[in-house]
């Protein structure tokens, strides 16, 4: 069994937020790989399903990004997982934008999401960093990454969104290597 955590804001306003594009990965897996609706537990969403052999819970913690690691550290000790069973979906401002690169453990990077997920259980978790790309300046960061997707980057973010889900089987196999050649080539077409 795994556990996918997508690292996002909860509400309306939050949601086309680049800051949410892990909230957006894991609703667009649930959907394409057809999982159980979304049921209330480990203070946020959480949906069962399998894709390929492999048993996979989707979990989008509802106590906003700052605080992930409540959510994500309870769900863990409840299903006697550890920290190898996590992969994280998270945005990556260090990363061109709609890139995907996956690695385990690593630094924060500022990532709040991830310093409370770390804080929680430590660093040695995967983490499947999507790009969103920088403003250029550190003053304009916080307002980037806490706005909406312009109206230009909806194909491409849905093709990513989409390819991602795509591709997924390769994550729940373990071939990380795998899922970011295969993700690259369907978004190069």
């Amino acid at each position: 069994m795994q556990l996918w955590v997508g690292l996002g804001n909860p509400g309306a306003s939050y949601a086309l937020h680049r800051h949410n594009v892990g909230f957006m990965a894991i609703d667009t897996i649930a959907e394409v790989h057809d999982f159980s609706a979304p049921q209330k537990k480990f203070q946020g969403w959480l949906q069962e399903g399998r894709i390929g052999g492999a048993k996979i819970l989707l979990l989008k913690p509802a106590t906003f990004m700052n605080e992930s690691g409540r959510s994500v550290s309870e769900a863990l000790r409840f299903y006697k997982l550890d920290p190898a069973a996590l992969t994280v979906f998270h945005d990556e401002l260090d990363l061109a934008a709609f890139k995907v690169k996956v690695r385990v453990g690593g630094g924060l990077a500022g990532h709040n999401g991830l310093r409370s997920i770390d804080q929680h259980i430590g660093p040695d978790f995967r983490r499947v960093r999507i790009g969103i790309g920088h403003p250029g300046h550190k003053d304009r960061v916080t307002g980037y990454v806490l706005g909406n997707y312009a109206k230009a980057e909806m194909d491409p973010l849905a093709d990513m969104l989409g390819g991602i889900a795509a591709e997924a089987a390769w994550l729940a196999k373990g071939d990380d290597a795998r899922f970011m050649s295969d993700l690259a080539l369907r978004l190069a077409e």
